[in-house]
């Protein structure tokens, strides 16, 4: 994931920060409890596309 790209990019729920998750390949939403996948080196910001984290998920 681009730096530059992490800073410009915000939750479209929230407008809040997002955290890049390397493992899972997600943009993380800790506001919304969201995880925003990456499909082809392309963040996919749609709400109905994100994940929602589960209560026991560790967000780092």
């Amino acid at each position: 994931m681009d730096a530059k790209l992490l800073q410009i990019l915000v939750c479209p729920v929230t407008k809040g920060p997002l955290i890049y998750n390397k493992a899972s390949n997600e943009l993380i939403s800790r506001a919304a409890r969201l995880a925003y996948p990456i499909k082809d080196g392309i963040p996919v910001m749609l709400e109905e596309d994100a994940r929602k984290l589960t209560d026991d998920e560790e967000i780092e």
